[in-house]
């Protein structure tokens, strides 16, 4: 389906692992062209190449491999939006659906002009963030060897030391234990494990503080309560351009620190989607909501104050949502004052 008529084309590119859907539609509506190529940049640029001085911009929706295609196409010049899934309308009217009606959705999207464009991270800062994000699964898998290690030994009834000893172990604090070769075995392992996990984790976060230890930001965020050295990075990196937030709870909505719910005529109807917003952030929040009460005693009465009138989780949420609106306020160039949380 190919057409060489005159006249604005709209772009739309369904990403997969190995392959792209394109879709192309005029002014009206009407698909003009339609093709599937491989998931690469030249294949991309081989296929649309007649049209790019038509194509009044380009819609790829933010999946896990969007990278190449829109850091590819916006280097040479091309108006490339990137799409948030959380917030696109459900295509309607049709019965059948496939990769193709996809692509297509996504180019009328944008001539309609309803096309939910996402915040394109900079690419400086991309790489820096995702390293950071990778922390956690090294902080999983030390996790996981050390409540191995610990299991292991109870299961033969050997009372496992603390986890602070138990780092220190060596081969012949293995053979003391007097256990059989191949439990033996697996007590070397793990520690090999956490050992190694330990050394990753080390090494991301050492290489990550270099990188934002210049940054104003990294600094001034410190000055929040509950918020460190690992806590800081976190929300620095996810956050991106504070200036995009038009408010301190736009910002803490996007932490998703404010309660989802949906009502009609006074009564809740459900709730809204939950997953909009940064999932990395959230957890920083509670993280900083978990720490901060410990060394703030106004804090802390009032997160007891507010576990008593309902829970501990719910209160722990609320004092996130102040910390994230906080946050805004410093980002912003104001200096933190607890008047900002309890004002």
């Amino acid at each position: 389906m190919q057409t060489t008529e005159a006249g604005a084309l709209y772009a739309g590119a369904d990403l997969h692992g190995n392959n792209v859907f394109l879709s192309l539609i005029d002014g009206g509506g009407k698909e003009v062209y339609r093709r599937r190529v491989k998931a690469n940049l030249e294949a991309v640029n081989e296929a649309l190449d007649s049209y790019w001085p038509r194509i009044e911009a380009m819609g790829v929706e933010s999946t896990f491999n969007w990278y190449w295609l829109v850091d590819g196409l916006q280097a040479q010049g091309r108006d490339v939006r990137l799409g948030n899934p959380a917030k696109m309308t459900p295509y309607e009217g049709i019965k059948n659906t496939d990769d193709h009606t996809d692509a297509r959705w996504l180019a009328e999207q944008l001539r309609l002009g309803v096309f939910p464009a996402s915040y394109v991270y900079p690419r400086a800062i991309r790489g820096v963030r995702d390293a950071l994000r990778r922390r956690q699964l090294f902080v999983r898998q030390r996790i996981q060897a050390m409540l191995s290690l610990e299991g292991l030994l109870v299961r033969y009834g050997i009372e496992a030391p603390g986890s602070y000893a138990l780092k220190k172990w060596t081969v012949h604090d293995v053979e003391a234990t007097g256990l059989e070769p191949f439990v033996q075995l697996q007590l070397r392992t793990l520690l090999g494990a956490l050992r190694d996990s330990e050394r990753r984790v080390k090494e991301v976060e050492t290489s990550v503080k270099a990188f934002i230890e210049p940054i104003e930001a990294f600094r001034r965020i410190q000055q929040v309560p509950g918020i460190g050295e690992i806590l800081g990075m976190t929300i620095v990196l996810e956050s991106g351009d504070f200036a995009r937030f038009a408010n301190a709870g736009c910002y803490a909505s996007y932490c998703r620190t404010v309660q989802s719910r949906r009502e009609s005529n006074g009564k809740k109807k459900g709730e809204n989607n939950r997953r909009n917003g940064n999932p990395h952030l959230a957890w920083a929040f509670i993280e900083a909501a978990t720490f901060a009460p410990r060394f703030e005693p106004q804090m802390q009465s009032w997160y007891d104050r507010k576990k008593r009138q309902r829970n501990s989780v719910v209160a722990r949420k609320a004092l996130a949502c102040k910390l994230a609106k906080a946050v805004w306020h410093v980002m912003n160039g104001k200096d933190f004052d607890m008047r900002m949380l309890f004002g």
